[in-house]
């Protein structure tokens, strides 16, 4: 298969699966008015999805790094997709949290497939490139999750919102099926070899770091709607705004750029 083309389909999944990480931070004070629970009770959707992730993200690609890696990333695609149709679906906030828990638990394989992946389609020397375009997938996810998840559901409706995330996955899965060629695990490491990596301080340093860091922004994050709806009277289109505008900063956005948003979102509250 070209290449180009896997990364691409590499990019899309990680956003989609990213999408489906970030996204909730914006619903949260319309999931608790859905399911007439608090906002704290809603924010579970998040803090326990990433407490999925932190556990799981050690063990499963390490327990399942000798399987055919086009069979694990439709197993993880899958499982987001089910999530995606049951969070849309269901009435029960038990059951809710069930679709976001078990999803997450798998993210961390389809995450490091995509980049082991990528980096493995080409060229030694073209492997930082590749690994780079798959990583435009993360920041995407992380910019437009937020914004774009509470605009559709202030927009139109909260399943419409999470239609959106299983929309990009149900695309992702399809072109995995039909477009990605087989690919067995012909060299694996050892899992002590694999484990040995532990041993480095600076991967401690690093993980401490962006713990450290993630929880203060995504703390934020996960309340700002809330805040800026019941606290500052915002309308939900404004809050799209307000909050996609330091996620392009993040990304790089030139300042200019950023004036001409908050120029829109001063007029908009008017």
């Amino acid at each position: 298969m070209n290449s180009a083309k896997l990364v691409l389909i590499l990019t899309i999944g990680v956003f989609g699966i990213l999408n489906t990480e970030m996204g909730f931070m914006g619903l949260l004070p319309l999931i608790a008015q859905e399911y007439g629970i608090s906002v704290a009770q809603a924010g579970l959707t998040v803090s326990l999805f990433a407490l999925g992730i932190g556990i799981s993200a050690p063990i499963m690609p390490l327990l399942l790094s000798g399987v055919n890696r086009k069979t694990m990333m439709l197993l993880v695609l899958g499982v987001f997709l089910v999530g995606n149709i049951v969070s849309i679906v269901t009435t029960d906030f038990n059951v809710l949290l069930a679709a976001r828990v078990i999803p997450a638990i798998f993210h961390p394989i389809y995450c490091s497939l995509a980049f082991a992946v990528a980096a493995a389609s080409v060229a030694p020397e073209d492997a930082p490139k590749a690994v780079s375009k798959v990583f435009i997938g993360v920041s995407a996810g992380m910019v437009l999750g937020v914004p774009v998840s509470s605009y559709l559901a202030s927009t139109f409706s909260l399943p419409i919102a999470m239609s959106f995330f299983g929309i990009v996955n149900l695309i992702t899965f399809l072109a995995t099926i039909f477009m990605v060629p087989s690919m067995p695990v012909t060299e694996r490491k050892s899992y002590g070899e694999q484990l040995s990596v532990l041993k480095k301080p600076v991967l401690w340093i690093s993980m401490i770091g962006v713990i450290l860091m993630n929880a203060s922004i995504f703390g934020v994050f996960s309340y700002a709607s809330d805040y800026l709806n019941n606290v500052s009277n915002m309308s939900w289109t404004v809050i799209s705004l307000v909050v996609l505008v330091p996620t392009l900063r993040n990304t790089g956005l030139h300042l200019s750029h950023l004036r001409h948003l908050i120029l829109v979102m001063v007029f908009s509250c008017q």
